[in-house]
């Protein structure tokens, strides 16, 4: 994998993202410049064997105690217990406010461990080494932190921003290709909820593993940071993101609760969601059929069909009702006006919810 040596940092509201040749350099001037009273190193089982030790070689942390502890790694790990555990380790090894939290991982241990970090004696700073290409383009940028509640996903958490996000594209050489691709449907997000140029770019890729990837993660960087800047509280714009997520979190939730059910990755329920709520789209929001279709083909390019039994269907439209952008007890969808065009706060009859599970089975 090329990478690309010098890419400008961007600044969010309160932090900024540093890449590639950038991030160590950064880390180390910031960690010179502050000084913290101690650095501790959140890592998962995955993370602690394939990204930690070239981290800790590059980290320049000078006479700082420096203290790693690790969680068990997947989305099912993703809560309040796990959390006590980090804030009783920290609490062990006498983290105070001037502390630093770095959170070295995928989107799980970025969401939870800046969760933890706004929360341990009401907030020390923390730092975000996302290692996945969903956290790269996604999860580590924004502020929002949390975790799950049950199967309801991040239902507790806060928005917070770190000190820092630092992307090394270096470590998704470390990534299977399930996890590569689920990173991909954030970034195909982006571009149908705001840039058409970028969603046709992506599909029509000759390969995920591509030279000019770390670009690409760039420009889903861009896109997200200028929709959070403008809405940071998610009052209005910022609900965009969400596009494909309504369907594509209660299906997650569902599958990932019945042991009769595959797991599925965060990436490949979103793309399921995003077909589903495009189809949607085009029966109530005037996608044109042409798009719908051109959506349709452009995400199963990449990933594979997972049908779902018509049994599932109100179980799953049960679990949307814990959706954090409804309102008063009713469903809240983000739809496409177009490709690159969205529109927040629609509400959808079951009827063509059922009808949208039909169009993906039958595809």
């Amino acid at each position: 994998m090329q990478i690309s040596k010098s890419m400008q940092s961007i600044h969010t509201k309160n932090a900024v993202v540093h890449f590639n040749s950038q991030v160590y350099t950064e880390l180390n001037r910031y960690i010179k410049e502050q000084n913290p009273s101690k650095i501790f190193i959140l890592v998962d089982s995955n993370t602690h064997d394939l990204c930690l030790p070239k981290f800790m070689a590059n980290l320049n942390s000078g006479d700082i105690e420096t203290e790693v502890m690790e969680m068990p790694d997947g989305e099912e790990h993703k809560t309040i217990d796990i959390c006590t555990g980090v804030w009783e380790a920290m609490s062990q090894y006498n983290a105070d406010r001037k502390s630093l939290l770095i959170n070295l991982g995928g989107g799980v241990v970025t969401d939870l461990g800046g969760f933890v970090a706004s929360t341990y004696m009401r907030g020390i700073t923390y730092i975000n080494v996302p290692t996945s290409l969903l956290a790269m383009v996604d999860a580590s940028v924004g502020g929002k932190t949390g975790v799950d509640l049950g199967v309801l996903k991040n239902q507790i958490g806060i928005i917070s921003e770190g000190k820092m996000v630092l992307i090394d594209v270096s470590f998704l050489e470390t990534l299977p290709q399930n996890q590569m691709v689920s990173g991909f449907a954030e970034m195909l997000k982006h571009g149908l909820i705001a840039d058409k140029a970028y969603w046709y770019t992506l599909t029509h890729l000759e390969d995920l593993d591509i030279s000019e990837l770390d670009k690409l993660i760039y420009d889903s960087v861009i896109i997200k940071n200028n929709i959070v800047m403008q809405d940071p509280t998610e009052n209005g714009l910022r609900k965009t993101l969400n596009f494909g997520h309504t369907l594509g979190h209660a299906i997650e939730s569902y599958f990932l609760d019945n042991d009769e059910k595959i797991t599925l990755l965060h990436g490949e329920a979103i793309a399921i969601g995003m077909i589903l709520e495009a189809y949607i789209s085009s029966r109530t929001n005037g996608l044109p059929e042409n798009e719908l279709l051109e959506i349709t083909e452009g995400i199963l390019k990449t990933f594979s069909k997972n049908n779902i039994d018509e049994t599932d269907y109100n179980f799953i439209i049960d679990l949307m009702k814990h959706d954090k952008k409804n309102s008063h007890g009713i469903i809240k969808f983000v739809l496409l006006k177009t490709i690159g065009k969205a529109k927040i706060d629609c509400e959808v009859p079951n009827s063509i919810i059922l009808d949208a599970f039909n169009y993906y089975n039958n595809l």
